[in-house]
């Protein structure tokens, strides 16, 4: 138990870094500071006066920094300021789209990044965050609200972790929500993670499902609730809410009292089973 929730908490350690919808992209990818944004493409590079837009085409990528946005067309849309400033206020990027930050990627088919409110959103058949030993995948979209401090994966939302010794750790759930704090060294810190409806949690040793999931990592502990079941080779324990302490050890598993007796927490237990 203490190991399938400690994977919750593994995945909040990375989650908010990863591209896309991380906090440092969105704040690299900007039009403040001195730091130019450069957009470069192997076919042409259109600029409408007009509409005030630049559209890039083939192989297009815009740089700034650490943090790039790649795509079959790109297009950046700009406000003008104090008649020469050239302000980029929205990216749109299209076809096989790479968001890169440091050592982290993500793809998708579309990325739309808007700079004023601070939200990145990504879509895309086969969407996907990779980043040193941890990936993310989900069906429907990555979105982070810089402002806010809030990242969600929408739709099949997955997390693949591979622990020290090389194994594979995987949290499931249709939606999965990271919020984020500013500590007081500046740097936004994890101060929860939420997964909605479906959870599944998948160790080399045990399986727990559930329809809900938070991790707090002020009291480094974790709740999981509604039919939780969890499974290590035919033994199953079962019950409507777990509690997990990380910092003592200790799991609880508690069954529904207004349910009577299909509400009792229950264990099965196979003497001898591997």
């Amino acid at each position: 138990m203490i190991r399938i929730i400690a994977l919750i908490a593994a995945f909040t350690l990375y989650a908010y870094s990863s591209l896309g919808i991380s906090t440092a992209h969105a704040q690299a990818l900007t039009t403040s500071g001195n730091t130019p944004i450069e957009i470069t493409a192997d076919d042409s590079l259109e600029w409408d006066r007009k509409n005030k837009t630049f559209t890039a085409r083939t192989n297009a990528k815009a740089v700034q920094g650490t943090a790039a946005v790649a795509g079959d067309i790109l297009r950046a849309e700009y406000r003008e300021a104090n008649g020469n400033d050239m302000q980029i206020w929205r990216f749109t990027s299209e076809g096989n789209v790479v968001l890169t930050s440091g050592d982290s990627k993500a793809y998708g088919d579309n990325a739309v990044y808007l700079m004023d409110e601070g939200l990145a959103t990504m879509t895309g058949s086969d969407l996907r965050l990779n980043a040193p030993g941890q990936n993310v995948t989900a069906r429907d979209k990555f979105e982070y609200y810089v402002a806010e401090g809030r990242l969600i994966a929408t739709g099949n939302a997955q997390i693949t972790q591979r622990n020290q010794k090389g194994q594979t750790n995987t949290l499931r759930s249709d939606r999965m929500v990271a919020n984020l704090e500013d500590s007081p060294a500046g740097q936004r810190t994890l101060k929860t993670l939420e997964a909605f409806d479906n959870v599944v949690i998948n160790t080399p040793t045990e399986i727990l499902t559930g329809t809900y999931g938070i991790y707090n990592t002020a009291s480094n502990s974790a709740e999981i609730k509604g039919n939780v079941k969890i499974t290590r080779g035919p033994n199953i324990l079962v019950g409507e809410r777990a509690e997990v302490n990380l910092n003592t050890g200790i799991s609880r598993l508690f069954g529904d009292p207004a349910a009577g007796e299909n509400g009792r927490v229950r264990g099965v237990f196979y003497p001898g089973a591997q």
